[in-house]
Parts: C-alpha cells; structure tokens; sequence
C-alpha cells in the first residue's frame, strides 16, 4: 500500500494531475491551481500644488498617468484628459514649484507625450506620433518641443509686450497704463474690477516678472493702486475706499516709543499712523503698496537692541605720614604742674621743681655745676609720629541698553547752622534783633555716568563721566565742612569683555615747618634741640576699572 501511494503522488506531479476521491473511487483530472486575488494597494503621490501663485511641484516614479490626472486635477480645479490608450502609462519625472502650464510640458516631453491646452480650457495628454499623423505637413522646426501651452503670446496693439509661463515682459514707452493692464489681464486671463479710470501714460521695461509683482512696478510712483480680493483684483486710485487698508504693525524686539520720530518723513505722505502702546505696535491706514514699504521699514529697524551689562570697580588710596618733635621752654604766669603722655606719643611738661631735681641729679656726676631756675619756668618735651593707610573699594555694577546712558551716584549728606540776624525797627523807635536759624545741607558724591555704543564687531565706545567729592574736616562745629572735588571726562573704546583702568587722580602734599632759635634751628641735629619741627606727606590716589559685557537677550 505504501508503494501504491508513492506511485500516484509521483504520477500527479509528473503529469500536473489531481486525484479526487468518490468513495473508494479514485478519479485523475487535470490539476487546475487555485487563483489567488491580487490586493491593490494605493499609492499616495507625491502632488502638490500652490493655488495663489499657480504653481506646481511633482515628484513621481512609475505611477500611472490617469492617477497622475485625476490627483492634479483634484488639486488644481483644472481638467485633465487623455486618450484611452494612455490610462495605464507609467509616468516618471521631479519638478519643483513651476508654474502649471509648464510643469504639465515638462512631464509630457520626459514620458514621449504631447499635452495641448483647449478653447474651453481643457489638457489634453497624446502620443507624440498621433498629433504627427493628424500634422504631417507640419515641420519639425515649426513645433514646440514642450508641447502648445508655452508658446509665446502677443498682443497685435502692444508689440512690446510679451506673456510666457505666466511671467510677463514688457519694454514700452509712454503707454496709457489702462491698456498695459487690460492687455496683459487679458492674457493670463485675470479678473478685474476698475473703481475708476486709470489714467496716465507709463514707460516700463521688465523681465519675467509675475503678475502682483508686475503691477507694483506699474503702479510705482502713481496715485493707483490695488488690491486682491479673492481671484478678482481691484484698481483705481489710493486714497478709494475700496482700496484703502488698515493694519496693525506691532514690533517684536524694540520698544514702540517714539518709534513714530524716526520713521522717514516719505514714509508717512498719505498714511495715518496712531501708536498702540498696549500691543506694542502702530495702527496705518493707507494704500496698500505705501503699508509695505513702511512694514517692511519697521522690519529692517526691529532687531535686537544689545543689553550692556558695566563693572566698575572704583578704588581710592590715601596715605598720610606726620612726625612732629622738638623742645620749647620759658618763663609762665603761674606754676606749671609737670605731666604728659608717654605713649602712644612723648609729650611732656616739666614745672621748676621737677628741673630743678633734675639739675641736682646731674651735678652730683660732675664737674659742672648747674643752678637752679626759678620758680616759672617751664620745659616742654614733644616727639611724635603718625602713619596712616586708607583703602576705599566699591564695586557698583549696572546694566543700560545700546545707546542709553546708566548712571550711578553714591553720596554723603551733612549739615551746619546757618544764623540770620535781622535789625527790625519798632513804632517807638526801638530797634530789635530778630535771629533766625538754619540747617543746610552739603553733599558730597560719587557719580559715575556711561554712555555705551556697540558696533557691528561687538566693540564697545564708551563716554565715560566721574565726579567724586569728599569732605575736609569743619573749622567749628557748626560750620560748613569744607569739600574736596575731582572728576574727570573720557571716550574710550574696548573690545567685548575686556577691563580698562581710568583715573589715577593723584593728589601729593607736603608739608615741612619748624620754629627756633635763629641759625641754630637750621643746623640738623640741633634744630630738634632749639627748636619745634613738624613734617606732614600725604598722598591721595583715585584709580576706577570698568568692564563692559554685552548680553544679547
């Protein structure tokens, strides 16, 4: 039985034959395979098409022609035919943002077809041979390689002008501008509503230019205008309005204030401007063409204004060095008591009784014999010497936009008494003093003012302002105090970043008197025995360090 099935099976595949059992009947017939149905699956082409500038973009790769059709069509509103025999022709070709007719030319030449445009409106694809037969008289020179729908077109009244693939060209000379317009609508088949005449004459020469483009060149410098209204296109004069357009301009990197004072006075002629400082932007109304060219004034001055960000660093030195000594005696009124300091300065006074025990104790060591002084005299000793460092540094850090100044200001206040005394002369010939007393205020400051201009480089001008006054000590206590000014002007220029040091304000005094007794107070040595001498040096430095860093928000 086994033999028996090995038989059949190699029988079937020999013979392509099938076994189909009926009971214990077996019966062979021709093998007939199962159909399989084939699913069709869609493919998304790649179409896309700009109704406003009329404009189409394909990229296809074997896709048949009559899906090709049926998708620009949908996406076009424009009819596309074909013959029957073109349904299922593999198309292949890439084009990117060409105007209709000639897209539709480009991939009739590279698949070896021909496209023509109809009467009514209508594209019709054929075979290159069909349209042959239908012209054999035709010659070869006389046909256009891409097809019927780029040929170029000519008006009989104006010669100058020429339409091809939606583009227009022109060369003329003082021609009425109503039949420019009328012409050239005519030809790319433009609707049009005409609010009034157009009147004047124009001499225009262009090149391939598209329809809206066209117009504004026309209209340049006219008091026309126009505007779009879905596909129909409106003419007539400026100020219409039909015409006339209303907008809000708002400024996305620059503040509106007083933005209004910098526009150009041209720019303004016949448009009305209101600033509309809760949305930071401007209100136009106007014509269309004179609202482009101020939007598009507004958009060149709307950057970024750089932020600069300013270290200052502002250190004030002064040194004062003083040393005062010598030896004073005489005779007094009275009895000097004896006392002094010894530390941190030598300052004492000696009365007769204590010289006189002195003078005692230097005797009994030698041969000189001193007397005694009287009972007034006095003996002053004095040595003393003082040092001082004082360092001021502060370190004010401020931020201005590009073009503003920053300034910075740090003050004392004090006050002193002012006495007014007033004669006031009564009705019995009396006379009284009326006195009035005043506080007044002195300042003194330190004031830094920074005018940072940021060039294109990042190189960073500055004008740069210090004034700083101090006070000196008071005559009384209620007196004004005296007051030290310094300041100084500067314009310098740094690189992004980089420190510069101003200043070095420096002040230097000297002082070196003495008193003594004549000849004797100039010998050195002697002169700090027979005399008093006093030596003062002080030294006053001002140094300021500014960094500058621009930020770019």
């Amino acid at each position: 039985m086994w033999i028996r099935e090995e038989v059949f099976l190699f029988l079937c595949k020999r013979y392509d034959l099938d076994i189909q059992f009926m009971g214990p009947i077996m019966t062979f017939v021709k093998f007939t395979p199962a159909v399989v149905e084939k699913k069709i699956i869609t493919k998304k082409l790649n179409i896309q098409y700009e109704k406003s500038l009329d404009l189409l973009s394909y990229d296809l790769n074997n896709d048949t022609l009559g899906n090709v059709a049926k998708e620009i069509t949908k996406q076009s509103g424009k009819n596309i035919i074909y013959s029957p025999d073109l349904m299922n022709k593999t198309v292949s070709g890439f084009m990117q943002g060409a105007t209709f007719n000639s897209a539709l030319e480009k991939l009739a030449f590279a698949n070896d077809m021909k496209v023509t445009k109809t009467d009514d409106d209508f594209y019709v694809f054929e075979k290159k041979q069909a349209i042959a037969a239908q012209n054999p008289n035709q010659g070869s020179s006389s046909n256009n390689s891409f097809g019927s729908l780029s040929g170029t077109k000519k008006d009989d009244k104006n010669t100058g002008i020429v339409v091809k693939d939606g583009l227009i060209s022109m060369d003329v000379q003082n021609t009425p501008i109503a039949d420019i317009v009328s012409a050239v609508s005519k030809q790319l088949d433009k609707n049009y509503f005409l609010f009034n005449d157009l009147k004047g004459n124009t001499t225009l020469k262009v090149v391939d230019a598209p329809y809206d483009e066209f117009l504004k060149l026309l209209f340049n410098g006219t008091d026309l205008t126009f505007k779009k209204d879905g596909s129909v296109y409106l003419f007539g004069d400026r100020n219409l309005e039909g015409l006339r357009l209303s907008k809000l301009i708002t400024l996305k990197n620059r503040t509106i204030e007083k933005i209004i004072d910098f526009i150009p006075a041209e720019l303004k002629k016949g448009i009305e401007l209101k600033v509309f400082e809760d949305m930071n932007g401007i209100i136009v109304s106007g014509s269309q063409p004179r609202i482009n060219e101020l939007e598009a004034f507004l958009r060149q001055i709307d950057v970024v204004v750089p932020m600069v960000h300013i270290e200052v660093i502002i250190a004030d030195v002064r040194k004062s060095n003083s040393l005062s000594a010598g030896i004073s005696m005489g005779l007094g009124t009275g009895t000097n008591t004896t006392g002094g300091s010894l530390l941190p300065d030598y300052n004492i006074s000696l009365n007769s009784k204590s010289i006189n025990n002195l003078i005692s104790g230097i005797n009994g060591f030698g041969v000189i014999n001193l007397g005694n002084v009287t009972p007034n005299f006095y003996l002053n000793l004095k040595a003393m010497e003082s040092n001082g460092i004082l360092k001021l540094r502060s370190t004010p850090q401020i931020a201005t936009l590009n073009g503003h100044e920053a300034k910075l200001s740090v003050g004392q206040t004090q006050y002193y008494l002012e006495v007014n005394n007033n004669l006031v002369n009564q009705a019995n010939t009396q006379q009284n003093i009326l006195q009035t007393q005043n506080w007044k205020a002195v300042n003194a400051d330190l004031s830094v003012t920074i005018d940072p201009q940021v060039s294109g480089d990042e190189q960073i001008t500055m004008t740069i302002n210090v004034k700083q006054s101090s006070f000196t000590e008071r005559v009384s206590n209620t007196a004004p105090p005296g007051t030290i000014n310094r300041d100084f002007q500067s314009l310098v220029r740094v690189k992004n970043g980089e420190m510069i040091m101003l200043g070095g304000l420096e002040e230097n005094q000297v002082n070196n008197s003495g008193s003594g007794l004549p000849l004797l107070s100039r010998i050195p040595i002697l002169k700090w025995i027979f005399g008093n001498r006093t030596k003062s040096k002080s030294e006053n430095k001002l140094t300021i360090f500014i960094k500058p860093t621009v930020i770019y928000n």
